[in-house]
């Protein structure tokens, strides 16, 4: 297996080595569930931009794979 952050959809990585293998922003320790839950809360793109080091395209990207993984999702209502 190789030890090589492997790119899951456009700015987003994962690695076996960072945060357990849970997705993160590419080329940082961000895991996409912290900037999700920011903007959640109500922090702006600035903000998030300035706390963790990251870009607005990289947010963006980061809302992008989320819309994608759900979209994927199965649920059916009872």
């Amino acid at each position: 297996m190789s030890d090589e952050p492997l790119e899951i959809a456009p700015e987003i990585t994962v690695d076996r080595r960072v945060r357990f293998g849970k997705p993160v922003v590419k080329g940082t320790r961000v895991p996409i569930t912290t900037v999700l839950g920011q903007l959640a809360a109500g922090a702006s793109y600035d903000e998030i931009s300035r706390e963790y080091g990251i870009t607005e395209h990289q947010i963006r990207a980061v809302i992008g794979y989320a819309a994608t993984v759900i979209s994927q999702e199965t649920i059916r209502a009872r």
